[in-house]
């Protein structure tokens, strides 16, 4: 089902997309991709995508059942204030503008959370000659080994490293569109990390030609998966992407997973003249309690 909005055509409503999920590289060699400068011999990834039909709920009209971490690893926030940040064109002016925001809604939305380091983001833009455009392969953007590699690079000295590491910490990420209306296409689909099995999760090197190895992780298709979409995203609502939280690692911890697939996907009721969508990401390390 789709509504007319505003003179433009919102797709909404629960709906039946391919999503591209995670498939191994056929020698099942360890998978990885290439980031950065190009590495001389090598692809750019040696794992491919293999499509399938999954049910995406609708969670507009009920956006407030949808505000728990600990179960979901996401959470809507709206109403929130228009930005000092107008253009969204210019990394400097973003981050002494938009990340002292984003790092208040942090502090504000998670309760215990006492600092947030903020460390990087990324603009997609719908368009041919964009840098970066919405990524189509469902992922999660960090991996527990990852996150512990970011908390100890950002942090002052070993010491102060340990000491963030044997409390609560997180990788979270703040996500909004910079559409002018509603999303029209596009839009982000994410799955309940509570329906998430850890069978699912596959780490994926990310190589640097420095021969730096991070890791992000591919998601296999599990037909127990529950996926979301906020159908019609405005620029006064928020979407948190808990990418890990170290709670989950506890034995009992009421944490269910901690990490949310996530990707972009092509709504089957977009119209041809759509708007292309528009976002940013800002991805933080958020501590305690």
């Amino acid at each position: 089902m789709a509504i007319q909005s505003s003179q433009r055509f919102v797709p909404r409503g629960d709906v039946i997309a391919s999503l591209n999920f995670y498939c191994p590289p056929p020698d099942n060699t360890v998978p990885f991709n290439n980031a950065g400068d190009p590495i001389p011999g090598q692809p750019l990834r040696n794992y491919s995508d293999v499509s399938h039909p999954v049910k995406i709920k609708d969670i507009r009209g009920s956006e407030e059942c949808f505000n728990n971490l600990d179960r979901d690893s996401f959470a809507v926030i709206r109403n929130v204030p228009p930005s000092a940040e107008k253009s969204f064109t210019d990394d400097a002016s973003i981050a002494a503008n938009y990340y002292p925001e984003v790092e208040s809604l942090l502090l504000a939305s998670i309760p215990g959370a006492h600092t947030v380091t903020i460390f990087d983001h990324t603009i997609r833009r719908t368009n041919p000659d964009a840098p970066r455009a919405p990524v189509q392969r469902v992922h999660v953007d960090q991996t527990p080994r990852s996150t512990a590699l970011r908390v100890r690079r950002h942090a002052s000295d070993d010491a102060a490293a340990e000491k963030l590491l044997a409390g609560r910490y997180r990788i979270v990420n703040v996500w909004r569109p910079l559409n002018e209306g509603p999303v029209e296409s596009f839009p982000l689909a994410f799955a309940s990390a509570s329906s998430l099995e850890d069978d699912d999760v596959v780490p994926i090197e990310h190589r640097y030609a420095s021969g730096y190895k991070g890791e992000t992780a591919g998601i296999r298709f599990n037909e127990r998966q529950k996926w979301y979409y906020l159908s019609g995203m405005t620029g006064d609502e928020r979407l948190l992407l808990q990418c890990f939280d170290s709670e989950a690692l506890k034995e009992g911890s009421a944490v269910q997973g901690g990490r949310v697939p996530h990707s972009a996907f092509d709504h089957p009721d977009t119209k041809p003249d759509a708007v292309g969508r528009e976002s940013i990401e800002v991805r933080a390390l958020v501590f305690g309690p």
